[in-house]
């Protein structure tokens, strides 16, 4: 089914854009999260990756379709888009040996890639864009174009006044402070190109998609060259038009009574799961995700609107946050943790406050809890299939309830407060969805039989619960274009409207038989407010800017791409088998390189190559310094690199790197070298790491210590053994540009074989940070302490430190004084010993977040400062021989976006280092981080 899928959207994809791929489009099929996603890319290769799970149905934010069909029509547009090729694109690509993915190695390689693939040169809303905006029509109008929620988010723009980011302003600031985040490339790029379609027709959009022998490579060149005016004029129109159009709509739904509400607390939460009724405390239960705070599980007022943090939440999803169950009766929460891969059930008491994991990678959501049995039901996801299952006490284990066939998909269930009815939402493989109704006894007796209580056509049944009697649902749906609040009346068997707003309305949640509380979507996120149980008569439907397309330009509805079921499968087979790495291995790019070696300049080429999945991949670099001055048996470098899976080997012949060009730190070495790397995650559970690496390099002909380029050896050859344990539990919030909270601490040692002594050395790290109560703030203590038995005339048996290690254009960590062997305000090496002991305390302060500073091809997203100070001592045991340095620095970091999709980090940075009885020595830093 999956390559029928894929030959049936290819073969689309072909004809209507004149598209004859670059070469064969390799597809990985896998199971390694929840939720069904996918990615694409076309350098050095074309490859797709599809996740089988089931998509996200919450908020409609992803309208409900068979997810493998349209996931090849989205993914295969972004290989058209990059992929197609003309006139110079061919000649380069011809040139390289292929396409050029860039590279931190080597930055040169920047611009090959934008000459061989210029169009991945574009924003990506502009890549998710023009990808929904097919996707929408190759499926018959089911995709985003025609999506409720995309309508609801610009429509509540306009009615808060709220700002409607500019081109630029979107990707600097938009995509940081928004609780959307990168969603918003979808949001804004399909907007923005279904506005073109309708303003100039969709076959000016896909003349822009296409590479025609006329086409400019650039996307804003083309755009100009295809639409006649340039790509900020055409913006700011849509803004104006887009604000025209929803004022529309708006007055259109106020042509009868708005519902009232009425908020329980001023602060939007950004995104909600399921919320919980604590009836006997008066309080809300719900997980909350918004910018600036870790996502958590919150406890809110419903009389004074005050939220109480009761715990974390690991790997929040964007929209859900969590799958999340209460049972009032012991107070515990029932949460999911790593909603982004398999999912963990875990339990949180309020009376007590303790957590505990109850299962592991049991991969079950959509929550909810039964008090007549006090089980936990749920639904889990694997290999692409939905079933209910039902954890009962002590939660240790799930038990299989129902399975359903592939393509249909149960979410959002509920069990009744009696424990004797099951709700839930269907969805169908053509999109259709339903609610429906299943009796409990019978499901547990193998009676798989249920009752559709209503079909919402192609619209989601949301978050359908039980009232405390057993006799109603309570819902939401964009029936009528809006998502409103519904009630289903069991005993009537009837459907009526509760509510007509102007913005959307979710997770309703009665709190008696006169009152409920839902979840009002408003710029900044959902608020919880509370509205009056009372049937309503007539709402007004609102238009949608894709149907306004449909309307204008109908010939979008023959652009629907045939049925999969179309494609004769076996008859495209040519092989099947076994996949094998190894004999695929091809070069994929070759270009020009420049690279320093000391003082001097060298010339070359890389070499890179790889297998199609790119489990083994490697690259070669040759260079030549022409210089004179240079000694003759150092003029000639080589370098090669080489990853299979947890292992790596890399050897060196008078190692060259393009870095040394530029700056004081240098990695270049006389010699030659050959070492063999093993990586292993011990515990892979993100944010929770354990990985362990062990390495065995030998060196020949040396002058100084790989390590450390300012101290000298008389050993020319040598042979290092080193090992490193290293974990880390780092979390950062919505927005954040850097680790917020957590810690993270190293074990590792090396021994040095020299002249048949060896010459062992120990140390650790540890770092500890915690959010302050500024945006984006924190606080960080790091240390470090070593030792060595050696002897310290021994340059082998010592540490070394000094200096902030940056270089004025690097690839490095653009924090370089984190670094235990780091010490800015001394030089490079200056200070040693054989053992020591170091302190660091770090204060990260806010970001300050730019909207429109610089062009579309080079802005500025943000600039951060750091304050820091530390204290190192070497030798500690010896009076004589003891050295205690102290500094104090500043350092501001700049991040820049070139291009669209390349990342640059301008730092500088000043400190001051302090010795007793020397006078105080400082030093200033300016680095320019590459990608």
């Amino acid at each position: 089914y999956v390559a029928r899928c894929f030959e049936n959207s290819l073969g689309f994809h072909r004809k209507f854009f004149d598209f004859t791929p670059s070469e064969k489009i390799t597809v990985f099929l896998h199971d390694f999260m929840d939720y069904g996603n996918a990615g694409a890319s076309t350098a050095p290769r074309d490859r797709i990756a599809v996740a089988v799970a089931p998509i996200s149905y919450a908020f409609e934010t992803t309208p409900a379709n068979e997810r493998i069909n349209s996931t090849f029509h989205h993914e295969l547009l972004h290989i058209v888009a990059s992929d197609q090729a003309v006139g110079s694109d061919r000649f380069f690509r011809h040139l390289f040996f292929g396409k050029v993915q860039e590279t931190s190695d080597n930055p040169m390689s920047v611009l090959y890639s934008y000459l061989t693939t210029p169009r991945r040169s574009a924003p990506r809303w502009y890549h998710e864009g023009i990808a929904v905006f097919m996707e929408t029509w190759m499926t018959g109008g089911l995709g985003r174009v025609l999506g409720p929620w995309d309508e609801m988010v610009f429509r509540t723009k306009v009615l808060e006044d709220a700002r409607i980011y500019d081109w630029v302003s979107l990707q600097s600031e938009g995509t940081r402070i928004d609780f959307q985040v990168g969603v918003n490339a979808y949001l804004y790029g399909g907007r923005f190109i279904s506005y073109l379609a309708l303003t100039y027709g969709p076959e000016k959009v896909i003349e822009w998609i296409k590479r025609t022998g006329g086409s400019k490579g650039y996307y804003i060149a083309d755009f100009h060259h295809v639409f006649g005016l340039s790509m900020a004029d055409a913006w700011h129109n849509w803004i104006d038009f887009e604000k025209e159009f929803q004022r529309v709509n708006l007055d259109s739904v106020r042509v009868y009574p708005l519902t009232p509400l009425t908020p329980v607390t001023d602060r939007p939460l950004g995104s909600v799961s399921r919320a919980y009724y604590d009836r006997d405390r008066g309080r809300i239960i719900a997980a909350v995700n918004y910018p600036g705070s870790l996502p958590h599980i919150a406890s809110i007022d419903l009389a004074t609107g005050e939220s109480q943090k009761l715990h974390d939440v690991k790997d929040a999803a964007l929209y859900i946050v969590c799958g999340l169950a209460y049972d009032p009766a012991t107070q515990t929460v029932f949460y999911t943790t790593d909603n982004n891969s398999w999912r963990d059930l875990a339990m949180y008491n309020i009376a007590t406050g303790k957590s505990r994991v109850l299962m592991k990678d049991c991969r079950v959501g959509d929550l909810c809890f039964c008090p007549a049995d006090s089980s936990v039901w749920g639904v889990r996801h694997d290999n692409g299939i939905s079933t209910v299952v039902r954890i009962p006490y002590p939660y240790d284990q799930w038990n299989q309830i129902l399975s359903w066939e592939y393509g249909r998909d149960i979410y959002d269930i509920d069990i009744s407060p009696d424990g004797t009815m099951l709700s839930g939402s269907l969805a169908e493989i053509d999109g259709r969805q339903r609610l429906l109704l299943m009796n409990v006894d019978s499901l547990m007796a193998g009676d798989t039989s249920y009752s559709v209580l209503y079909d919402f056509g192609n619209t989601t049944p949301e978050s359908f619960v039980f009232s405390d009697d057993n006799r109603y649902l309570y819902g939401s749906s964009y029936y009528t274009g809006i998502s409103n609040i519904f009630r289903y009346d069991l005993a009537l068997d009837s459907m009526e409207a509760l509510s007509n707003v102007e913005s959307g309305l979710f997770r309703p949640l009665p709190l008696d038989s006169n009152t409920l509380l839902a979840f009002h979507y408003t710029d900044r996120g959902f608020v919880p407010i509370t509205v009056p149980i009372k049937p309503i008569e007539d709402v007004n439907p609102i238009r949608y800017l894709g149907q306004e397309i449909v309307k204008q330009h109908p010939v979008v509805k023959q652009w629907k791409a045939s049925a999969p079921s179309s494609i004769n499968i076996d008859s495209l087979t040519t092989e099947k088998g076994v996949y094998r790495g190894f004999p695929n291995i091809r070069v994929v790019s070759a270009y020009p390189i420049v690279e320093g070696y000391k003082d001097f300049a060298a010339v070359g080429m890389r070499f890179d190559f790889a297998e199609p999945l790119n489990l083994h991949h490697g690259d070669l670099s040759v260079s030549y310094t022409p210089d004179q001055a240079l000694a003759e048996d150092e003029r000639f470098h080589a370098g090669l690199n080489y990853g299979y899976l947890d292992w790596s080997f890399n050897a060196q012949y008078n190692g060259a790197d393009f870095y040394d060009l530029f700056g004081p730190t240098k990695s270049s070495r006389k010699g030659y070298s050959a070492g063999l790397i093993f990586k292993k995650s011990l515990i892979y559970d993100q944010p929770r790491e354990l990985n362990f690496r062990v390495s065995l390099t030998g060196y020949g002909g040396q002058e100084r210590l790989p390590s450390y380029q300012n101290i000298a050896t008389t050993y020319t050859d040598f042979g290092i053994l080193s090992a490193l344990l290293g974990y880390r539990n780092e979390r950062a919030s919505l927005g954040a540009v850097d680790y917020e909270s957590g810690l993270a601490w190293s074990l590792q040692s090396d021994a040095r074989y020299v002249t048949r002594d060896v010459h062992p050395r120990f140390w650790a790290t540890f770092s500890r940070g915690v959010p302050l109560p500024l945006k984006h703030s924190s606080l960080w203590l790091r240390l470090a302490g070593g030792y060595s038995p050696g002897v310290r005339a021994n340059p082998f048996a010592n540490f070394y430190f000094g200096g902030f290690g940056n270089n004025w254009v690097d690839h490095s960590d653009i924090k370089q004084f984190r670094q235990y062997y780091s010490l800015p305000g001394i030089e490079l090496n200056a200070v040693g010993g054989t053992n020591f002991t170091k302190a660091l305390l770090e204060w990260n302060l806010p970001p300050l977040y730019f909207r429109h500073f610089g062009t579309a091809s080079l802005f500025a997203n943000w600039i951060r400062t750091s304050l820091f100070a530390s204290i190192l001592t070497t030798n500690v045991e010896s009076n004589d021989l003891r050295e205690s340095v102290g500094d104090a620095g500043i350092q501001l970091d700049l991040r820049l976006l070139a291009l669209s999709h390349l990342n640059l980090t301008f730092s500088a940075g000043y400190a001051m280092a302090f010795e007793k009885s020397y006078r105080p020595t400082d030093e200033w830093m300016f680095s320019l981080k590459i990608l």
